[in-house]
């Protein structure tokens, strides 16, 4: 079969993207060696962030002299919303926005109103760590966001401080997520990485904080994303050590999914306070049920959140190739997707170079 190479840049050769993809019928869903459907994409529009969070962008690796993205390596709006409408076609019904931080990327505002053009029914929402939210939140939702994702690690500002590593403050993290509520960017989910004996003894905390407001927290499992955080499996607090600590509090009830591939198992309070969700990429991997594409800042795609490397589209796009040549390559790169990286986690996989979150987003 022929096959494209595309150089990605000198250390790092791209994957081959393959030209065609096995045989099926025109109207049978695109589906990976594993049986997994094509359903969401992650869209990182920057690689630069305002915090220097200890598990995704360590200080001492992104320092002053990091050397992010130069402007004409970073896909445009343009490219960003053609990109996304070519996998709109091959049955993506969730866009994600991400980063880096989304939010420093300037007009945002009109990326937003250009996905929701060229894909009017695609669910369109946007993970942020709400440093810019409070002022941003009206802007998104009248340009058509649905919802926001914020992270946030802790509620007292001595461990948030030692979590984001820049000393933001607390205080303006919850001003952007009611801000994003009143907004109508509901419900608000907000993502806690939970890091044994930096910030799990807030656990039972953010729970106690946001019950009955109608936001929904999800304790995400500390993971081996990149290579620069020093992961150990020493520093993650299980998933279910965090609902049995909340449950102890807080009786909790299990809920099913929203839908197929959710990745957040839920739980409820049995008082009917809200819910809660936990994220269990290490003890409890679902690999087996993942859906997810990642398009980076570069306009390379990934498969898996750990992946070593990506296929380039953005060159494709710019060597003048057509939205069925894209959709073609998609396709087929989809097809021989076998990715299992949690379930096959290692101590020694976790040395492994992948490709850091902030350049494909969580």
């Amino acid at each position: 079969m022929k096959r494209t190479v595309i150089a990605l840049n000198p250390a790092r050769p791209a994957l081959q993207i393959p030209t065609a993809s096995p045989a099926r019928a025109p109207d049978a869903p695109l589906a990976d060696r594993r049986a997994r459907a094509l359903r969401d994409l992650r869209i990182s529009v920057t690689d630069r962030c305002n915090f220097r969070c200890v598990y995704c962008m360590p200080k001492e690796v992104f320092d002053a002299d990091y050397a992010f993205l130069p402007r004409a390596e970073i896909l445009t709006f343009e490219e960003i919303t053609r990109l996304a409408r070519v996998f709109g076609t091959l049955g993506v019904e969730k866009v994600r926005l991400t980063g880096g931080e989304p939010l420093l990327r300037r007009g945002i505002d009109r990326l937003v109103a250009m996905l929701r053009k060229a894909l009017p029914q695609v669910d369109l929402t946007l993970t942020t760590n709400g440093s810019a939210l409070a002022t941003l939140a009206p802007a998104l939702a009248a340009a058509g966001l649905e919802r926001v994702t914020v992270s946030l690690d802790a509620l007292d500002d001595a461990t948030f401080g030692a979590m984001n590593d820049v000393e933001f403050p607390v205080a303006k993290v919850l001003a952007g997520i009611e801000a994003a509520a009143a907004a109508g960017l509901a419900p608000v989910k907000i993502n806690m990485v939970v890091k044994r004996g930096a910030n799990d003894h807030q656990v039972v905390d953010m729970a106690r904080h946001f019950r009955g407001t109608g936001h929904i927290v999800r304790f995400i499992e500390y993971m081996d994303v990149g290579s620069t955080n020093g992961w150990r499996m020493d520093d993650v607090v299980p998933s279910a050590e965090i609902v049995a600590r909340i449950g102890a509090a807080f009786p909790l009830a299990a809920v099913g999914p929203n839908y197929p591939g959710e990745v957040a198992e839920r739980w409820r309070y049995t008082d009917g306070a809200g819910e809660i969700g936990v994220i269990s990429s290490v003890t409890q991997a679902f690999c087996a049920s993942c859906t997810r594409a990642r398009l980076s800042t570069d306009g390379q795609l990934f498969t898996c959140l750990f992946a070593q490397q990506g296929y380039d589209l953005k060159s494709l796009a710019r060597a003048g190739a057509s939205d069925d040549d894209i959709a073609r390559a998609v396709a087929a790169i989809w097809a021989r997707r076998d990715d299992r990286y949690s379930e096959i986690r290692t101590a020694a996989t976790a040395k492994e170079r992948k490709v850091e979150m902030s350049f494909i987003g969580g």
